[in-house]
């Protein structure tokens, strides 16, 4: 139960750093946040952890590396997001 609460909650701050790089946060509310964030961490898990060699922060692991490859795979997630709604990136 405590790691699914800290999922949501890293989940939310890695979210709204995404939508503060990618200049998203004033069309988002929180709840899109914690939604991106989490989204883009399990994609980023599925695709960029091997590729790097970094391990994902499902088994606990909350090093450096797992946030921030959590963090790029909200960032590359909302960027599919824009490009597909507008057809450019910000």
């Amino acid at each position: 139960m405590i790691n699914f609460i800290l999922w949501i909650i890293i989940g939310g701050i890695l979210g709204w750093l995404a939508s503060k790089v990618m200049k998203t946060d004033a069309q988002q509310g929180i709840i899109l946040n914690i939604v991106v964030g989490i989204v883009g961490a399990f994609l980023a898990g599925l695709l960029l952890s091997p590729l790097f060699g970094i391990p994902t922060m499902g088994h606990g692991n909350f090093t450096i590396g797992a946030l921030f490859i959590a963090f790029l795979g909200a960032v590359i997630l909302l960027a599919i997001v824009n490009l597909t709604r507008r057809g450019r990136l910000r």
